[in-house]
């Protein structure tokens, strides 16, 4: 697709394209980067939680935990779609139970294995369908997820708000760097050294025990866009 696309651009336009297509690149393996444990590990609080003599819930949570087992180990075509026997897969379990925790949990995941897949356009809709609800755990994580997603797709104006957002709503040590780098990298490939160093420098004052700080990786940025 980047290819494709390089075709048709201007030459003056050549370098940003080069550029976002170097995020896309180093990012886009790492898509559900740290999300997944915490998807995981949050969906089985919820299943405990919610476990009440309600039928259809804990139906939601049993035909969730069902594809996860698939999720788990990378099997994402039976988790999306089941596997004809007792996993009805997560679209059905999203479609089905859509009102639940377990059901809202499943456009995540759905979103998520999607965009393993590399089919950005099926995952945008299931992780925009996702309502975090201000959990502080897990939304944080499904947005910097779906930042990386609108930045596979080109959107890269949309990739930076919600990345921006992502950074934001987890605003801790661990998460929050690594989405403002992102943001930053893809202002770098707008041209917009500016706007990146803004971000970078937020990393250096705000995250001063993160490994981006401490391993001094935040210094190369801020260095590489004052040249």
């Amino acid at each position: 697709m980047a290819k494709k696309q390089n075709k048709n651009v201007a030459p003056e336009n050549i370098e940003v394209v080069t550029k976002t297509e170097a995020f896309v690149d180093k990012y886009k393996k790492h898509i559900v980067y740290g999300i997944c444990a915490i998807v995981v590990l949050a969906a089985a609080i919820i299943a405990y939680v919610q476990y009440v003599r309600n039928p259809r819930i804990e139906k939601a949570n049993d035909a969730l935990a069902k594809c996860q087992t698939y999720f788990d180990v990378d099997n994402y075509d039976k988790a999306l779609n089941g596997d004809g026997q007792g996993c009805i897969g997560l679209l059905k379990v999203a479609d089905e139970f859509g009102s639940t925790k377990a059901g809202n949990l499943a456009k995540l995941y759905a979103g998520l294995a999607y965009a393993q897949d590399g089919k950005w356009e099926d995952a945008k809709k299931y992780l925009e369908a996702f309502s975090g609800k201000g959990d502080a755990i897990i939304t944080p994580a499904a947005l910097g997820a779906l930042g990386n997603v609108y930045a596979n797709l080109g959107d890269n104006d949309k990739a930076i708000s919600t990345l921006i957002k992502a950074a934001k709503a987890a605003d801790n040590g661990s998460l929050s760097p690594t989405y403002l780098i992102q943001a930053g990298e893809l202002y770098e490939a707008q041209g917009k050294a500016d706007k990146a160093l803004e971000l970078y420098q937020q990393v250096k004052r705000d995250y001063v025990n993160s490994m981006a700080v401490q391993q001094q990786e935040i210094d190369k940025y801020i260095e590489r866009v004052q040249k």
